[in-house]
């Protein structure tokens, strides 16, 4: 049956940005859809996500690191499949943002920001890709952006990064194929979390960005869960290096 194939059911996934947002909703989908989850974060709130998770029957893992660190991807991959035996499903949702126009921008804010939006989500995918290569089985999903495609304001860094991403996840796509793993992203457009509150709270972007999305309205993160869950699936065992956009129609205009 086709609903089959949208099964977690014993899979084991690590979810990182898991304390808030789109990373916990996600991490909580993940679970209600048969999966046990490692979660990664640096909030208080990351307990918050591991017992919703519990009370729906699943294991989850917490792993409160800084993935800025370099040695953090490796760690967090290894306590994983201690914890687990094994890692299926990896979800690279942490990332940051910093905003100034480009001429004011500093070398500490733009490095901060490739930090985490790309230095760290390489080391993730190619510590999880060794266990995945090893297994022969893996999924892969990143979370790129509008600005994978875009350009923005006043965000140099976040673009630069969230390009790179989606060029990421086609490369890891093209090595990694014909091994049984799938690489793939989701490119949310603009929704309610605490990293968008700035243009939440400015009456004109707010106002500008409404105008343009055709259904209306902000995404919630659990705008993003029925995305993610496909892509953790064997119901996108044919989907590979796609940037699933998923903005309310924002790129149909």
């Amino acid at each position: 049956m086709i609903l089959e194939s949208f099964s977690l059911e014993g899979k084991k996934a690590l979810v990182t940005g898991a304390s808030r947002g789109i990373g916990k909703a996600g991490a909580i989908g993940l679970a209600q859809a048969g999966a046990d989850v490692a979660l990664v974060g640096r909030s208080e709130s990351l307990a918050q996500t591991a017992t919703q998770i519990e009370k729906l029957g699943r294991k989850a893992l917490m792993l409160k690191e800084d993935l800025c660190v370099h040695d953090a991807a490796e760690r967090v991959v290894e306590k994983t499949v201690e914890a687990f035996g094994r890692l299926d499903i990896l979800v690279n949702n942490a990332g940051t943002t910093r905003r100034a126009p480009a001429e004011d921008f500093s070398d500490e804010d733009w490095e901060a920001v490739l930090e985490l939006n790309l230095n760290a989500v390489f080391r993730l995918c190619r510590a999880a890709g060794r266990v995945m290569l090893a297994q022969g089985y893996g999924k892969i999903i990143n979370v790129a952006s509008l600005m994978s495609f875009q350009g923005g304001i006043t965000i140099p860094a976040y673009t630069a990064s969230k390009h790179a991403v989606a060029g990421l996840t086609k490369e890891l796509a093209n090595e990694w194929a014909g091994r049984n793993i799938t690489v793939n992203a989701i490119a949310p457009g603009y929704v309610l979390t605490k990293v968008t509150e700035p243009l939440q709270k400015d009456p004109v972007r707010n106002r500008q960005i409404l105008e343009r999305i055709p259904q209306g309205r902000w995404a919630t993160p659990e705008d993003m869960v029925g995305p993610l869950v496909f892509l953790a699936s064997e119901a996108s065992r044919y989907v590979q290096g796609h940037i699933l956009v998923v903005d309310g129609g924002w790129m149909s205009r």
